[in-house]
Parts: structure tokens; sequence; C-alpha cells
């Protein structure tokens, strides 16, 4: 499906499997591009989510990636390819590491470790979901958001969207003075069409979309906003971990919460909730925020 402007749906998400399919270059070494229509810089949760597609092909299919702590040291340059090495820190009984490093023109715009294990039984709990989040079906598509301020529709209205995208409170993208202050950024995500069953790609969509809204929770706790009359942002490092199975083109929600800014600094922690609750992950990031124009 198109709008007439930009791909979704499937057609959107088709696009997206084909940026998380790597080239192999060599044992070890993969090759990735960026979309042909994108940001001025490489989308930071594209670029963790080849880095993951990289080292996941080099670990045994039977271990699942439970967790990646990843930096980004460099804007990433859309038109260029990116290519990966992985280094295999250690295959153990149960868990292996690897080491994924994203370079361009010879140096390192992201690198990232990531950790596997294989299945195991033991202890299980978790905190409970949020009560009082309306469903995804009554939550504004992002489409009814943008007809709202076409003015701020910029890059939106230009590259694919392959996830469906549903803000519960006001996104960051706002104008100016339409945002009221709210401790907790919250958004109902699913990949918009169906993925193959394979655990490290639905692994990998989940981390590509965990870096699309986390960061505006900080922004979220001043009820600031994105662009003219407020801030920019890059995303300095970012953590994820997999708690539960889960597939990433089934609706969860995205709970966000800022719990410091400082030093033109903001932490942002998130939880992933299924609709019947389950917590599936967490993910934590620190970015740079500065007031358009300083």
């Amino acid at each position: 499906m198109s709008d007439g402007r930009v791909a979704v749906g499937q057609a959107a998400v088709d696009q997206l499997l084909e940026v998380l399919d790597l080239d192999p270059t060599g044992e070890m070494t993969f090759r990735g591009m960026s979309p042909p229509v994108g940001p001025q810089r490489v989308y930071g949760g594209q670029v963790a989510g080849q880095a993951l597609v990289a080292a996941g092909r080099t670990v045994d299919p039977e271990r699942f990636v439970h967790s990646l702590h990843g930096y980004f040291v460099r804007p990433g340059d859309p038109v260029e390819p990116i290519a990966y090495q992985v280094e295999n820190i250690r295959d153990g009984r149960s868990f292996s590491v690897r080491r994924a490093v994203a370079l361009q023109h010879d140096k390192p715009i992201f690198f990232m470790s990531a950790s596997f294990q294989r299945a195991e039984e033991g202890l299980d709990h978790q905190a409970p979901a949020p009560l009082d989040v309306p469903p995804p079906q009554d939550v504004p598509t992002m489409t009814d958001r943008l007809s709202r301020y076409p003015e701020r529709l910029g890059i939106w209205g230009q590259i694919p969207r392959p996830i469906d995208v549903r803000y519960v409170g006001e996104p960051g993208w706002v104008r100016p003075g339409d945002r009221p202050a709210d401790p907790h950024q919250r958004v109902w995500m699913r990949i918009d069409g169906k993925l193959p069953d394979d655990p490290l790609l639905h692994a990998c969509a989940l981390t590509y979309a965990s870096d699309l809204t986390l960061l505006d929770s900080v922004l979220s706790a001043h009820g600031e906003v994105w662009g003219p009359g407020g801030l920019v942002g890059a995303s300095l490092d970012h953590a994820l971990w997999f708690h539960r199975p889960f597939r990433a083109d089934e609706w969860f929600l995205y709970d966000c919460l800022s719990p410091s800014a400082s030093g033109a600094r903001g932490l942002a922690t998130g939880r992933m909730f299924t609709t019947d609750g389950r917590q599936i992950a967490s993910a934590v990031q620190e970015g740079l925020l500065r007031r358009v124009g300083a």
C-alpha cells in the first residue's frame, strides 16, 4: 500500500527487510545500505538493528539475543555503505558474546556488544503494565496526528513508514506550546506488516523501533518539542534487554520515562509490553539535547 507519497504497510516493511538483510563480505564481515530516501544522517535504530543482524548471523541460532549495549560515535552518511565487522568475544556453554563495529570511511560510527543465551528455565516475575492506557485502536494514527501539523511534516512526508506508531499523548513534533508536560511518553507500536518467523529478525526490528521515540520522553517531561522553537538531539548510547518471546509485528506499548536531564544530556528509560501485559523488553538511552540555534 501507499498513500501516494511514501511507502506504508507491507511495502514499507519489505523495504525495511531489505535494509536489515546485510550482504556478507567475509566470515565475520558484512555490508549494509541505508534506504534511498531518509534523514541527512543514518537513523540510529537502523545502524543498531543492522549491527545486531551482523552479530546474530555469527551465533548459533539456538541462542537468542538477550541484551545489547551500543555507542553512537559519529553521524552516519546515508549515501555510503556501512561496513560491519564482528568479533567473537566468547562462546560458552550457555552464552555467546559478540562485538560489532559499524564503519564508514574506515572510521567507526557505532559499536555494540551483544549477548546471546540458550533457552533456560528459571524465576519469572515482572512489574505490572500501565493500566491507564487506551488500546491502540482507540489512539490516533500517525496520519491523523500529521494532518494537524502540515508545517511540521518534514522528513515524515518523504520516508517509508514500516512502523505503525500511535502516540497516547502529544508527540514531540507538535508546535511549541501545544504540548503539556507529561512524565510519561507512551506509544503503541508494531511493524506495519508481516515479518518472517525468525526470532533474530524480530529482535532486530524491535531494536530498529526502540530508538524512534525513547529520547522524546526527556522533552515530554518539560512539555518541550523538537525543531524550531524547541530542541535538537542525537543519541549517544543505547541499551536494550529482551525478556520474553515476542513478535515485533504485533502491538506493544512503549512506556518511556526520563529520570534525569542535565549538562545538555537527557537519560530516558523505556519498557515494552504486549497487549496482554507481558513485558518483552527494556531500553535505556542517553542523548545530547540542545536548544535550536544554541
